[in-house]
């Protein structure tokens, strides 16, 4: 074999070793995929969840998918309302936004109550949506009007009021909730988690025994 022959397949070998080392530092180098986070890591409560009662550290977690068109999550709303009440010092009361696709205003209504939460009116907004939904439920027109009219009578600064439901970014607040739901296998409203388990319900109380017996859990 000529010296020229045996240099360049020399140099050859060189470089391809060179790539394999390079491509296995780089694969290791590279951060191993988190794991899927569980239900329980995905319900932490973030900095802009949207809390109704906070008992504060250790107290039993509820958080709930709702859809304030849905006439479902209307007929729990004096139950939730009850509930909160009973266990007002134990539990934090979490409210998650999941506007379902066939209802016209759900959507609508999502984005005035995050727009009312930004000034601190989520919970008086809350109560005025699902005390009304008879009036607007089921409408096949935008109810958008309806909902500020409620922002005006709770008092709230309407130009902020206004740009909030204007801007992407109040929708995109709503649609996050609506992704995260999905991936946690919510499919319906309203969908509970207690302490980051998903509630079946059967019957009106299995809300409230779920809580108990995380209550009685956590002594």
């Amino acid at each position: 074999m000529k010296p020229s022959v045996k240099i360049t397949l020399v140099a050859l070998a060189v470089g391809i070793a060179a790539l394999i080392v390079a491509l296995l530092v780089a694969m290791l180098a590279r951060p191993t995929p988190a794991s899927a986070p569980t239900t329980a890591d995905a319900l932490v409560l973030r900095d802009d969840s949207r809390v109704l009662d906070d008992a504060g550290p250790g107290a039993v977690t509820v958080v709930e998918f709702l859809d304030f068109e849905c006439e479902a999550c209307g007929s729990f709303y004096p139950v939730v309302e009850e509930l909160r009440e009973t266990y007002r010092d134990r539990i934090t009361y979490v409210i998650r936004y999941f506007p379902l696709p066939g209802h016209t205003n759900s959507r609508n209504a999502a984005i005035a109550a995050e727009a009312a939460a930004q000034q601190g009116y989520l919970e008086e907004m809350y109560d005025r949506l699902f005390e009304t939904q008879p009036m607007w439920g089921e409408a096949k027109e935008s109810r958008a009007e309806l909902f500020r009219s409620y922002a005006e009578e709770l008092s709230l600064d309407m130009a902020t009021y206004d740009a909030a439901v204007a801007d992407p970014a109040t929708a995109e607040r709503v649609q996050f909730d609506v992704d995260e739901g999905v991936r946690l296998g919510v499919e319906s409203t309203p969908t509970f988690f207690v302490d980051g388990e998903i509630v079946a319900l059967k019957a009106w109380s299995d809300l409230e025994d779920s809580v108990v017996a995380a209550l009685r859990g956590a002594e």
